[in-house]
C-alpha cells in the first residue's frame, strides 16, 4: 500500500475514532445526567404530592381529584396510590409517544430511572404509598437532537480536516513523487539530481541521492578524461591536436565505404608553404601557434556544416573532411574567409595553398588523394591564394538543379522508404537489433543515403524523411517482430514540433515501440544537449531505446549524459580498426565499455571487419558488434 493511501487511511481512522469517542462520551454523560435529574424529580414530586395528600381529608373524591390534577399538570408516565395492604386506590397512566426519535436510538440509550415513592399519612396511621414516574420522551428527544448537532458539527469539522489533510498530502506528494522518481532513475542507473524539498526527512533522502549522483558524475568525469587523454595520444597530433594521418585516412576510407550520409561530401587540403623558413622567421613556438590556429579555423569551417574531421597528413599538409557537403563554392568561400583571417592575425607573409574536391560513394582513397595533390600543385603556382576546386572526373548526377532534386526526393519519399538491414550481434551471435539506413527509389534504382542525404539536408526535408523512415521501421516491426535501429537527423532533433509529432505517432504504435532503437551521432547529442535531453525524456517512457553512434572523439563528455538513461553506445570504427594488435586501443575500449556498463548502457563496436577484431572486442567486455564483417 502506498504511503499516500496510508496517510489518508490514518486521517480517516483518526477522525472516525475522534467522532465515535466524542459522541459516545457525550451521549453517556448526558444519559447519566438526565437519569439523575429525572430520578430527583420523581422523588421530589412524590414527596410533595404525598405531603399534599396527608393534609387533605381522606375521601376518595378528594384523593382522585388531587392525583388527576397533578398528573395533568406534569409529564408523568404513572402516578399510583396503594393502600398498606397493596390494594390500588388511585392510578393514572400514560403511554410514551416518541415518533421523532428512531427506535434503535431509544433502545441504545434506554434510561433506567427508579420511580419516586412517598408515604401518605392519615393522622398517626399510614394511609397509603404513593409511586410516581416521570415521562422520558423529552429526554430522548433532547439527547437525539444533541447527538445530531454534534454529528453535524463534527461532519463540518471533518470536511475542514479533510481539506487541510488534502492540502498537506498534496504538499508532501510532489516532493515524494520526485524522490520516488529519482530513486527509480538511480535504480535504472540514471543518476539525476532534484531540488531538495522542505520536508526534513525527504530533504535528507534527496540530499543523499544528490550526493550519490554528484559522486557518479565526478567519477565519470575523471575516468572519461583519463580515457580521452589516451585516445588523443593515440589518434591526434601532439602539436596541433588534429587527427594523425592514419586516423584521418581511416575515417575517409570508412566514409567512402559507408552506406550512410557520410558516403559523400567535400575534402579540403591546405598546405603551409615554406614551413621550414617560417620556423626560422617565427620561431618554433610561433610556427606551432600558426599550425594550431590553422587547425582551429578548419574546425570552424567544418562545424558550420556539421560533423567534420580535421587531420594532419604531414608536417605542412592538413585535410578537412566534411560529410554531406554538396555546395563546393560555398565551402570554398568559407575556407577563403578563414584562411585570410588567419593570415591577417599571424603574418601576411604566410602562404597557404588550398584545394577542394568532392567525394562520393564508389570513389577510392588513392583516387581522391591523387586528385587533391594534382590540384594543389596548380594552386601553389597561383598568386591570388584562393581555394581551387578540383576539376576531376565528370560524375553522373541524378539531378542538375535544386528544383529537380526537390521534386525527385519528394516523389521518392511519397512512393515509400526502403530500409537496409545490417545486424548488430552479441558475443553468442544473437541479434541485438538491425541497423536500418534508408534507401530511396530514384531514377530506376534504390539509392543509398550517401547520394540523397546531402540534398535532403540542403532542402531541409530531414523531418519528412525521418518520419517516413519511422513508418517503415514500425511496419517492419509489426510484420517481422524484429528490433530495428533508425537514425534521427540533427535538424529534426532541434525541431520541437517534430519531437511532439514523433511522440504522438509512437504512442499510437503500441508495443511496437519496445522493438525500436533510435540513434544519433555523438556530436549531435553533445552540441545540442537540451534537445537531446527532451528527446530522451519523451521517448524512454514509451519503451524506445535511445543511444549514440560514432562515439569516440567526445567521449570525455559522457559524464554530462549520465542522467539521460541511454540504452546503448556505438564506438567509432576508428577505435576498432586493428584492435587485436593495439594495446593502447584495447585499454581505451575496455575503459569505455566499463564506464558504459556502470551506467547500464550497452557497449557496441562499429566497423568490425573480421573475426579477430570481433574476438578481441568481446574479450574486452563489449556487448555487441556491427560492421562489414558481421553477418
Amino acid at each position: 500500500m502506498s504511503l499516500i493511501k496510508q496517510l489518508w487511511l490514518t486521517v480517516i481512522a483518526i477522525l472516525l475514532l475522534a467522532f465515535i469517542g466524542s459522541l459516545t462520551i457525550s451521549v453517556t454523560s448526558s444519559r447519566h445526567y438526565i437519569e439523575q435529574e429525572v430520578q430527583i424529580k420523581n422523588a421530589d414530586n412524590a414527596n410533595a404530592l404525598a405531603l399534599s395528600m396527608t393534609q387533605l381529608e381522606k375521601d376518595d373524591v378528594s384523593m382522585e381529584l388531587l392525583v388527576a390534577a397533578q398528573f395533568d399538570t406534569g409529564h408523568y408516565r404513572r402516578i399510583e396510590l396503594r393502600s398498606p395492604e397493596g390494594e390500588i386506590l388511585h392510578l393514572r397512566e400514560a403511554e410514551e409517544h416518541i415518533d421523532d426519535v428512531p427506535q434503535w436510538f431509544i433502545n441504545l440509550v434506554s434510561f433506567e430511572v427508579s420511580p419516586g415513592q412517598a408515604v401518605v399519612q392519615d393522622g398517626w396511621s399510614q394511609y397509603g404509598t404513593l409511586t410516581l414516574e416521570s415521562q422520558h420522551s423529552f429526554a430522548y428527544r433532547t439527547l437525539w437532537r444533541s447527538s445530531l448537532e454534534m454529528t453535524g458539527w463534527f461532519a463540518l469539522a471533518g470536511m475542514v480536516s479533510f481539506l487541510l489533510a488534502w492540502w498537506i498530502v498534496r504538499t508532501i506528494r510532489k516532493p515524494l513523487v520526485d524522490v520516488i522518481q529519482q530513486a527509480k532513475s538511480i535504480s535504472a542507473r540514471r543518476f539525476t539530481t532534484t531540488e531538495e524539498p522542505y520536508t526534513l526527512e525527504l530533504r535528507q533522502v534527496v540530499r543523499a541521492m544528490n550526493t550519490l549522483s554528484g559522486a557518479v558524475h565526478e567519477m565519470l568525469s575523471e575516468e572519461t578524461s583519463k580515457l580521452d587523454v589516451l585516445r588523443r595520444r593515440l589518434q591526434e597530433d601532439t602539436t596541433t591536436k588534429a587527427l594523425t594521418r592514419e586516423s584521418l585516412l581511416e575515417r575517409l576510407k570508412r566514409n567512402l565505404e559507408s552506406n550512410s550520409h557520410r558516403a559523400s561530401g567535400a575534402l579540403a587540403l591546405v598546405r603551409v608553404e615554406q614551413l621550414a623558413e617560417l620556423n626560422e622567421t617565427l620561431g618554433r613556438r610561433g610556427a606551432d601557434t600558426l599550425l594550431t590556429s590553422l587547425v582551429q579555423h578548419l574546425r570552424e569551417v567544418g562545424e558550420h556544416y556539421g560533423d567534420a574531421d580535421v587531420g594532419r597528413l604531414n608536417g605542412s599538409d592538413f585535410m578537412l573532411i566534411i560529410p554531406s557537403a554538396t555546395d563546393l563554392e560555398s565551402v570554398a568561400q568559407a575556407l577563403n574567409t578563414h584562411l585570410n583571417s588567419l593570415k591577417a592575425s599571424i603574418n601576411d607573409d604566410v602562404v597557404l595553398a588550398s584545394v577542394l574536391a568532392d567525394y562520393q560513394e564508389g570513389d577510392t582513397l588513392s583516387q581522391r588523394l591523387a586528385a587533391l595533390d594534382s590540384t594543389l600543385a596548380a594552386a601553389e603556382a597561383r598568386t591570388d591564394c584562393l581555394t581551387m576546386i578540383t576539376q576531376g572526373d565528370q560524375r553522373h548526377a541524378l539531378c542538375t538543379t535544386q528544383e529537380e532534386w526537390r521534386e525527385a526526393i519528394d516523389q521518392a519519399m511519397a512512393a515509400g522508404v526502403q530500409l537496409a538491414s545490417y545486424p548488430v550481434r552479441d558475443s553468442k551471435g544473437g541479434l541485438i537489433h538491425y541497423e536500418a539506413p534508408s534507401r530511396l527509389y530514384m531514377q530506376g534504382s534504390w539509392r543509398n543515403a550517401g547520394i540523397f542525404m546531402p540534398w535532403v539536408h540542403r532542402l531541409q526535408r530531414d523531418d519528412a524523411l525521418d518520419m517516413a523512415v519511422l513508418e517503415a521501421a514500425l511496419t517492419h516491426i509489426s510484420k517481422h517482430h524484429q528490433p530495428v535501429g533508425i537514425n534521427v537527423s540533427a535538424r529534426s532533433l532541434r525541431d520541437v514540433h517534430f519531437i511532439k509529432h514523433l511522440t504522438q505517432r509512437l504512442r499510437q504504435a503500441g508495443r511496437a515501440t519496445q522493438w525500436l532503437w533510435m540513434e544519433l551521432p555523438e556530436h549531435v547529442a553533445i552540441h545540442d544537449l537540451a534537445s537531446f535531453r527532451l528527446l530522451c525524456r519523451e521517448l524512454q517512457p514509451l519503451g524506445v531505446k535511445v543511444g549514440l553512434e560514432h562515439v569516440g572523439s567526445e567521449f570525455n563528455k559522457l559524464a554530462d549524459l549520465h542522467d539521460l538513461g541511454l540504452s546503448f553506445l556505438k564506438f567509432d570504427a576508428s577505435l576498432v580498426s586493428g584492435i587485436e594488435s593495439s594495446t593502447d586501443q584495447q585499454t581505451i575500449l575496455r575503459g569505455m565499455a566499463t564506464l558504459a556498463h556502470s551506467l547500464g548502457i550497452l557497449a557496441i563496436a562499429e566497423g568490425v571487419k573480421h573475426e579477430a577484431e570481433a574476438e578481441a572486442l568481446f574479450d574486452l567486455g563489449l556487448d555487441g558488434i556491427t560492421g562489414p564483417g558481421v553477418k
